[in-house]
């Protein structure tokens, strides 16, 4: 610890919790306690240059227009951190909804206290503040399209390559702010020098953000998306892919229970028959509950001042804007989703590659549930239209007597030949 401490020339403070139904107690624990300590730490580092501290542009969802300075939360970070040492869950639970307002979750609202965290604690040291967008695929390195979990955009790519994901609650026209993972790291890595370098006399916030530069939107995506699913087909994929935006309350339950729900609960009965345990339903909550978490973030756009940005970008010499590029406007969204999707996928086929005979007869057995329940509905549709007109139930019995005329005559033509 000591070599630690006498060695640290800077810190990039990036550890944090992204889940988004983190409980309250977890999530203050490790985004705003753990950032106290570590700038206690920092203290004590004698060769110290820069503390550089991730957060994200979303701490401050619940504001249209987010400017590059520090808003304070209703209550202190350190009335926050010594309440969650005694109160127990169940009132924390309670108290929950009241503390992060209008903000969606303990992910956003814990985010904002760490940066709280960071300008009361901050005493002289030289901190700056990255905020990054939704963090997606690599642009360029270590190479396009590559990813190393299935959070985030990753988890819904997947969800609807793989044909389980057909609607998702969101506004086409509503700016998707996806950022590269490497444009992120690029970006810390100039804060850092620029922080260490020039000592700054106030902490400045560096928005890492698309919808400025570049802005590409929800609805053009996902198109983009199901284009390049034409091109690089998922494996093993339960059905076609195919997925919508819905735009209220009625169509997203609509098709939640239709092509969703029903097909989970028809294949975890097809389970129970054949004595095992069923699973699909739960899976499919889990994955719905997901999505439900992430449409506050497809139905709204915001806007982000991005001046110590552009002033960062106008400071660094041609060799390393080239080199530590984070220029978004030069992005190519078609490209690069063509890429985000081609990195998904050998994602999975290195993860797949040990359960693939596993794989495929499960996939056989959802496509066949869906196939069943598919004719179940047209069987019923037909029956409803049989009952209530004369003309279906003409049309019906003029195919049931063609067919029985058909067969009759082969088989008069088989005797024939014999």
């Amino acid at each position: 610890m000591q070599e630690l401490l006498s060695c640290t020339n800077i810190v990039f403070h990036c550890a944090a919790t992204v889940r988004f139904d983190d409980h309250l107690r977890h999530a203050v624990q490790l985004n705003v306690t753990a950032t106290q300590q570590l700038l206690l730490m920092a203290s004590q580092m004698p060769k110290l240059e820069a503390f550089i501290h991730i957060s994200t542009a979303f701490s401050n969802c619940n504001l249209k227009h987010i400017d590059e300075v520090i808003y304070p939360c209703p209550v202190e970070p350190k009335k926050i951190i010594d309440s969650m040492e005694w109160l127990d869950d169940a009132i924390i639970d309670e108290i929950t909804p009241k503390l992060i307002g209008d903000r969606p979750n303990t992910y956003t609202y814990t985010k904002a206290l760490g940066e709280m965290v960071v300008q009361q604690e901050s005493r002289n040291l030289n901190i700056a503040i990255v905020r990054p967008s939704i963090v997606g695929a690599t642009w360029q390195e270590p190479f396009p399209g590559w990813v190393d979990n299935l959070n985030g955009p990753s988890g819904l790519i997947i969800a609807a390559g793989k044909g389980f994901l057909r609607a998702i609650r969101g506004t086409p026209k509503a700016v998707a702010d996806l950022i590269p993972v490497d444009t992120v790291a690029n970006l810390t890595l100039a804060v850092g020098w620029y922080t260490a370098v020039n000592r700054p006399k106030s902490t400045l916030i560096y928005h890492c953000t698309s919808g400025n530069f570049n802005p590409c939107y929800w609805g053009k995506m996902g198109f983009q998306v199901l284009a390049a699913f034409e091109k690089i087909p998922f494996e093993r994929a339960f059905r076609r892919p195919y997925a919508d935006f819905t735009t209220n309350t009625i169509t997203t339950q609509y098709w939640n229970a239709v092509s969703h729900r029903a097909p989970a609960i028809i294949y975890d009965f097809y389970l129970r028959l054949t004595g095992r345990k069923p699973r699909m339903t739960k899976l499919m909550n889990r994955l719905l509950r997901t999505v439900s978490m992430l449409e506050y973030f497809l139905n709204r756009s915001w806007e982000w001042s991005t001046y110590n940005t552009e002033m960062l970008m106008s400071e660094l010499s041609p060799e390393d804007q080239r080199v530590f590029n984070f220029d978004v406007r030069q992005l190519n969204w078609l490209e690069y989703i063509e890429n985000y999707v081609l990195g998904v996928k050998k994602y999975l086929l290195k993860e797949d590659m040990a359960g693939v005979p596993k794989a495929k007869q499960h996939l056989k057995r959802l496509r066949n549930i869906h196939y069943l329940f598919n004719t179940a509905l047209l069987l019923i549709a037909w029956r409803l239209l049989i009952a209530r007109s004369q003309m279906a139930r003409n049309v019906w019995l003029f195919i049931v007597s063609f067919c029985y005329k058909f067969l009759s005559y082969f088989r008069a033509s088989g005797t024939l030949k014999v």
